[in-house]
């Protein structure tokens, strides 16, 4: 199993500690390479800057994305490490200079963060060079990343981290993996901003229905809601133009198991009106997740079809 040894701001990791959120991310101010180094649910672990120079916790790798600095925030909000989005801003800038207002950043999307205590704080592996500016990743086949691993491991049954119950409806979906290090990670809970990351970046940032492209236009629904024991799997989810997601979570929208949409007669009834939207009705989905894995699950539809939608 791979692990990844993160340099982590000091300040992003206290704000963090205090929050206690479900996600966070750590976000990359230039843009960002593709991170590629940690299959879903490889554990990135937080090496803290000087004075300090221990790994102080970790999260677990959900996705890699860039999305403009303002849907950063509204996806993720204090779990970018600020507590407003003009400091989230402020904090940004202070490492660009190209003067953009909305500049696009790297998001390094990590489920379920655990912050140890100070008096638990692992130390550095031997290996470890200070000239290192991001990180440097570890593998469990060699008798270092063991070493590591097996600290990480025994740290977090500290925080009651093995008592948990694994959630169906929140389980981050992960690469196979050796069984002894899968007894951690099944426990891997995601939250509603990696939903969002995750659904925006399946649909290649497009509405499902209308082909809208505009990001701040978009949002990722839920077919069966968080509410309903709907998980918060990318085959549970479409991402649409806010009028068309609150069409659907109203009843007046879906789709088929054949990926068409289906408008209700009530709008017109109700409203008189909706030429806009019965242009779409009986036409297929114009976009679709390229795994066929992760596009609408029938079971999901159908329950939408039968519990939510009002022709």
């Amino acid at each position: 199993m791979k692990l990844y040894l993160g340099v982590t701001d000091t300040h992003w990791f206290r704000f963090l500690r205090a929050e206690q959120p479900e996600e966070v991310n750590f976000w990359q101010p230039g843009g960002g390479n593709a991170f590629k180094v940690l299959p879903v649910g490889g554990p990135f672990l937080f090496k803290l800057k000087g004075p300090f120079n221990a790994i102080g916790g970790l999260g677990f790798f959900a996705s890699h994305t860039r999305l403009p600095l303002s849907v950063a925030w509204e996806f993720f909000g204090r779990a970018n490490g600020l507590d407003t989005y003009a400091a989230f801003r402020d904090k940004i800038m202070s490492y660009r200079r190209d003067g953009q207002p909305n500049p696009v950043i790297g998001c390094i999307v990590l489920a379920d963060p655990v912050f140890f205590e100070q008096e638990d704080w692992i130390p550095m592996p031997a290996n470890w060079s200070p000239s290192i500016v991001q990180g440097k990743s570890y593998d469990t086949a060699t008798a270092i990343g063991r070493e590591l691993w097996s600290r990480v491991q025994y740290t977090l049954q500290r925080y009651r981290w093995m008592e948990r119950q694994p959630e169906e409806k929140r389980m981050l979906v992960m690469e196979p993996g050796e069984p002894e290090y899968r007894e951690v990670l099944s426990r891997v809970q995601v939250g509603h901003g990696t939903f969002r990351t995750l659904i925006t970046d399946a649909y290649q940032r497009r509405c499902a229905i209308s082909g809208e492209k505009t990001l701040p236009a978009l949002e990722a629904a839920h077919i069966k809601p968080y509410a309903e024991s709907g998980p918060h799997a990318i085959s549970n989810g479409l991402l649409l133009r806010s009028d068309l997601h609150k069409l659907f979570d109203s009843g007046y929208l879906t789709v088929t198991p054949e990926h068409r949409a289906e408008v209700s007669g009530r709008i017109k009834e109700e409203f008189e009106n909706g030429r806009e939207y019965y242009r779409y009705h009986g036409k297929p989905m114009l976009i679709l997740p390229e795994d066929l894995n992760r596009q609408p699950d029938p079971r999901f539809i159908q329950w939408h079809n039968e519990q939510v939608f009002n022709g």
